[in-house]
């Protein structure tokens, strides 16, 4: 095997530990208006995410600057053709960190209802957006000779792409009402696992309809086996979700996340962005990746810094790993 293949394989990896740990504290975000009825419950939710969240982005940072270094060529189509969209990325990103900052700063009314509102909103629209993204990704976009995207930013919402938004927006929720359950106790404890078991029938529809219609265009043997390992452990997280099983409805809430994604790489290689104009200007492993010796270096600095990693955002969640409820929150803190 090839440094490229490597590294694209190591790509899909941060690319699958991003959605997955970046999925449920999305979710968390979006249930603060869907599941919460007061402040204290509002707080309870952002109190579950708020030792995590940060370190979750992590993984999108280094997911960005490994493609960058690995494959630079591709760095250049994706970020400049898809400027716009990841650009609003990354507003809601920015305000989204200021916004678990800044909410308790002062107690006015307005002031803490505008940035709860804040985080519902930079927690949906980027949820939606990275399987937009990444729908187009599989897809294909309009790609010249000279690698680059001459397409528009209307031509990024095709209706494989939307759907692509649709089934991340659903998964991503679900995981995070999986999440709740998992850490909380009370009566949000209950209502967040009869949201979940909602929200997961309607990401089982559009994800299956996402992922049929990805076999059929670009998939093969390793991509199927990678659906059906989607679609069922879908459907043990709704099961495990009805039997009050938490902390199995996570894990396969999870594993469908990761097999989702492996899918859609499974599917794309050896491409990492085709072209719809010209197949042979698409972008491939080969022609998209830094010098060998280049992707050496960047391998060995992998070795050394991936466990620490690992081990520090472990210890992270084992930490924090209790539940909480709203006999946690104290009462001039929940006003805040």
């Amino acid at each position: 095997m090839e440094l490229h293949d490597v590294w694209f394989i190591l790509i899909a990896v941060l690319w699958t530990g991003y959605f997955f740990l970046e999925g449920f504290d999305f979710g968390v975000g979006i249930l603060t208006k869907l599941l919460a009825r007061n402040r204290p419950e509002r707080r309870v939710l952002i109190n579950t995410i708020g030792p995590v969240w940060d370190g979750n982005e992590v993984w999108l940072l280094t997911a960005g600057g490994a493609t960058f270094a690995a494959f630079p060529e591709w760095y250049a189509t994706l970020f400049s053709g898809f400027y716009l969209p990841f650009l609003l990325i990354l507003v809601c990103l920015i305000v989204r960190g200021v916004a678990f900052e800044y909410r308790a700063k002062r107690p006015e009314e307005t002031w803490q209802r505008n940035w709860e509102t804040a985080v519902f909103w930079t927690s949906l629209l980027p949820a939606f957006l990275w399987g937009v993204a990444f729908g187009n990704i599989v897809r294909g976009v309009k790609i010249d000779q000279r690698f680059e995207y001459v397409g528009t930013v209307g031509d990024l919402l095709n209706p494989y792409a939307l759907l692509g938004g649709l089934v991340t927006l659903a998964l991503f929720t679900f995981h995070g009402a999986v999440f709740t359950a998992l850490k909380t106790v009370g009566d949000i404890r209950v209502r967040a696992r009869k949201l979940a078991r909602w929200v997961g029938l309607v990401a089982a529809v559009v994800a299956l309809a996402f992922l049929l219609w990805t076999q059929a265009d670009s998939g093969d043997g390793s991509s199927l086996v990678a659906l059906i390992v989607a679609v069922v452990a879908l459907v043990a997280a709704l099961v495990a979700n009805q039997l009050g099983r938490e902390g199995w409805a996570f894990t396969l809430s999870g594993a469908t996340i990761v097999a989702a994604v492996a899918m859609l790489f499974l599917s794309l290689f050896p491409n990492v962005m085709p072209s719809t104009l010209n197949g042979d200007w698409s972008l491939t492993v080969t022609n998209a990746s830094s010098s060998p010796y280049t992707l050496k270096i960047m391998t060995w600095l992998a070795v050394i810094a991936t466990p620490i990693v690992l081990l520090y955002q472990g210890w992270t969640y084992w930490v924090f790993r209790k539940r909480i409820g709203t006999q946690h929150i104290a009462v001039d803190a929940a006003a805040h």
